[in-house]
């Protein structure tokens, strides 16, 4: 049975499963508006969490064909997955960053293959072992899950109010999860009248007990589709955890009054909550800037980083995002000047600057 949470003030949630992850469920929002409902997030394209949004819809009112719009906070398959059939059923329009449409729309017209062969040159640039790697080059006619995600139809313009006739929904861009991450903040009053500024849909981006993933924007067609081996690609353009940082701190300067995440559950003092992220990710550098004393490649840094169970007992893809995360701060170290590649290594070392 479909759980359903009344938040007051024409919000309510479901509680969307994801299946086989520890995360459980997607927290899907529902906002009244006065052309009928919108979606805050869909969650996972998959038959029980689709049976189990549209029993939650039912409990708030309405049902799937009624949906006005959803509104998507970043691509993320538990959070995009059911978007696409939401909207044959409705005819709803889906909105979402620019930069977040870019990668679906790249997805879309990517094979499975072509991200098999980038993932794979990938970690060997990382440093990961054949072990590790060789499963990857014998995978590659499998079918991935989310690589058909719906396209978007509206963008979602950072800084501005969505068309949601009767609310004032407020577009906030928090890139760093994912390069168009949105949070959108409700410009109204708390039902309950909590102290703070209105409420903020946080997506991924600040979760009550959780640690948001911070990884590499991919995209196979940079730079020939993989970096080269001795090549550094740390320290390029993109910097996903400097992105995260000044999100989150323009985040805390809203000071809603309260925070509905996609996971987990609502929460206040978000301004508490960034603080307590700021502090995790200078911990983290500076424990990584400690590592570096020796020189290390991206795979044995996240080998050594620590991790909420040991490596041996981490999933195969989980090292991949692990190795992910490594770079990003990696990359965040490269650009405070504290670490930096080592001439001639093959796959490409790190060592710490020291101040």
């Amino acid at each position: 049975m479909a759980q359903v949470y009344d938040h007051g003030g024409g919000v309510r949630s479901v509680q969307v499963p994801i299946p086989d992850n520890p995360l459980g469920h997607t927290l899907v929002y529902v906002v009244e508006t006065d052309r009928g409902p919108v979606l805050v997030d869909t969650g996972w394209d998959d038959p029980d969490s689709w049976d189990t949004l549209t029993e939650g819809l039912t409990a708030c009112g309405t049902d799937v064909g009624g949906i006005h719009g959803v509104v998507v906070t970043h691509h993320h398959p538990d959070h995009h997955g059911l978007s696409g059939k939401v909207r044959e059923a409705s005819g709803a329009w889906i909105a979402m960053h620019a930069a977040d449409s870019a990668i679906v729309r790249r997805t879309r017209e990517t094979r499975a293959e072509r991200w098999f062969t980038y993932m794979t040159a990938k970690l060997e640039a990382a440093g990961a072992p054949e072990d590790h790697v060789a499963p990857l080059r014998t995978a590659r006619r499998r079918e991935l899950p989310g690589f058909s995600p719906a396209l978007p139809d509206r963008e979602i313009v950072p800084g501005e109010l969505l068309d949601l006739p009767g609310r004032r929904l407020r577009a906030i861009w928090t890139p760093g999860h994912t390069p168009g991450h949105v949070c959108l903040h409700l410009e109204e009053e708390h039902p309950s009248r909590l102290p703070g500024h209105g409420r903020l849909f946080s997506g991924d981006h600040l979760l009550p007990e959780i640690t948001p993933h911070i990884g590499l924007y991919e995209d196979p067609d940079d730079d020939g589709g993989a970096p080269a081996r001795g090549c550094s690609s740390v320290g390029d353009v993109t910097d996903p955890l400097g992105d995260y940082l000044d999100s989150l701190e323009r985040v805390g300067r809203l000071a809603p009054a309260e925070v509905l995440p996609a996971h987990q559950h609502v929460f206040t003092d978000a301004s508490a909550r960034v603080r307590q992220l700021l502090a995790h990710h200078e911990e983290r550098l500076t424990d990584l800037h400690s590592l570096l004393a020796e020189p290390l490649t991206p795979w044995q840094l996240a080998e050594r980083m620590e991790w909420n169970r040991p490596w041996d007992q981490i999933p195969y893809g989980s090292r991949n995002i692990a190795v992910s995360e490594a770079e990003a701060h990696l990359r965040r170290l490269v650009k405070l000047g504290r670490a930096e590649a080592v001439t001639g290594s093959d796959p490409v070392t790190y060592v710490a600057v020291q101040a």
